[in-house]
């Protein structure tokens, strides 16, 4: 299965995802100002794609970033499910 290909039908073929739109759909525990803040920290690994020069502009993730970043923590999932497995 092909995470970045879901990703393009669940997201209409965006290719810059808007910030709201990641936060509601795999972050929305931690709300909005909090999901900011870890992303402007690098405590979540997600470049942030500013889509002009302005603080105003809209700002979003790539799709290929967010698809990696939710296979890398797919990946991590299935390690650590290895692991308890195997004790």
């Amino acid at each position: 299965m092909n995470t970045a290909f879901l990703l393009m039908a669940q997201y209409n073929g965006k290719a810059i995802i808007p910030l709201e739109d990641v936060c509601r759909d795999y972050f929305a525990p931690l709300g909005f100002e909090k999901f900011k803040v870890k992303l402007a920290t690098g405590q979540i690994s997600l470049p942030v794609v500013r889509v002009e020069d302005s603080q105003k502009g809209a700002k979003g993730v790539h799709l290929q970033d967010l698809a990696d970043y939710l296979d890398s923590r797919r990946a991590l999932a299935l390690k650590e499910q290895r692991q308890l497995q195997a004790s």
